[in-house]
């Protein structure tokens, strides 16, 4: 019985197999002709269409993914670079944008970066354009930023961003920040502050790399040498406006003056990472102004100090203490001068000075001044 069962199922199988390859459509020769490859000259129109294809999902991935970068607005001065410079105008190449200020601490140690950047792709298509967003209003004349790109050999566009148009639109907050914008105009790549140099030229190479830039035998720049991280005191500054938002206020009894001239004493105790005056002050918007013989006195913890500082007039001497003595060469900034053993600092421009370039530890910094002289900050590494 089992052996009859078996053999109908066979049966059953070959007739439905008999029965669906029967169903098949033969397609004739003449039909197989008809589907034969498309002539030569329609290859180029597939390429077009799948070329164009592949542009609409890059662009509607990268939509999808990334932001459209703003553009430049409200620039009231342009160096190295023509008027009405546009990000647009270099669609088709990697554009790096660099907010600074030129008395900006971080700012400045970014500068050997941009410069070798700059140096080894711009004629592999990138462009910086440094947007120099001013800190303090010295910072917004067009000829102090042009003497401090001349200072450190910045040769890559820059524009002014006195108002800080671009900056906000932008959405930025931060000296010094970085964003690369790619070919098509979309933000890649941002990173604030110091450091991530050999992220960000990976990017910058990989970025070039999409637009043909020849960059395989290219060597990354070499970091430099970076400090062990130490505490150190925090960013102090002067003027109402900038000490007071940020908690900070003058170490003297009833603290600052707003928009007065005040006479200060100095305490017999002094509190470390805090500014005190001595003589006649005035207080201004971002900055302290001696109004005739005076001294700063501060106690910090760092390496290094520097000054963001101006002459109100002519050209001052700020003579430089440490721990109740001249400060030695063995301790001196790069911006002190010594003449026997006096040393002061010759204050001529606007702009950061170096007065301290020394070991590490807790010291009690001394300055001194006749008069003639302002400061809108202190900060230090």
């Amino acid at each position: 019985m089992k052996k009859i069962i078996l053999a109908l199922m066979i049966l059953l199988i070959i007739t439905g197999i008999y029965y669906f390859e029967s169903q098949k459509v033969v397609i004739p020769s003449t039909a197989e002709k008809q589907i034969e490859k498309p002539a030569a000259q329609n290859d180029s129109t597939l390429e077009t269409k799948k070329s164009s294809i592949q542009k609409i999902l890059t662009k509607s991935f990268k939509g999808n993914t990334y932001t459209l970068s703003p553009e430049l607005t409200g620039i009231v001065g342009y160096l190295n670079t023509e008027n009405n410079t546009k990000i647009k105008d270099f669609r088709g190449k990697v554009v790096l944008i660099d907010f600074w200020t030129y008395s900006c601490i971080n700012c400045i140690r970014t500068f050997p970066y941009l410069k070798s950047w700059h140096q080894k792709y711009k004629d592999q298509g990138l462009v910086i354009i440094g947007v120099h967003t001013p800190e303090f209003g010295f910072e917004e004349k067009f000829e102090n930023v042009k003497m401090a790109m001349e200072k450190y050999g910045i040769n890559y566009r820059v524009v002014q961003d006195n108002n800080y148009a671009t900056w906000k639109v932008f959405k930025n907050r931060f000296w010094p920040r970085k964003y690369l914008i790619d070919a098509e105009g979309y933000i890649r790549f941002n990173h604030i502050g110091e450091g991530a140099y050999v992220e960000t030229e990976k990017k910058i190479q990989e970025l070039l790399a999409e637009i043909k830039g020849n960059v395989t035998n290219i060597d990354l720049t070499k970091p430099l040498a970076q400090k062990k991280f130490l505490m150190i005191t925090p960013e102090l500054y002067a003027g109402y406006e900038f000490m007071l938002p940020r908690g900070q206020e003058i170490g003297n009894l009833g603290g600052l003056v707003s928009q007065k001239k005040h006479q200060y004493i100095l305490p017999k105790k002094i509190d470390a990472d805090t500014i005190y005056l001595s003589g006649q002050w005035l207080s201004n918007y971002d900055n302290l102004a001696a109004k005739g013989k005076g001294a700063i006195v501060l106690k910090y913890m760092a390496n290094s100090v520097n000054i963001v500082a101006d002459n109100l007039s002519s050209q001052i001497q700020m003579e430089v203490y440490l721990n109740g003595d001249y400060i030695s060469p063995q301790m001196a900034g790069e911006d002190v001068r010594f003449n026997k053993s006096r040393a002061f600092v010759q204050i001529n421009e606007p702009r950061l000075y170096n007065i301290v370039k020394g070991g590490y530890g807790r010291n009690e910094l001394k300055l001194t001044t006749k008069g003639g002289f302002s400061f809108n900050a202190f900060t230090f590494g």
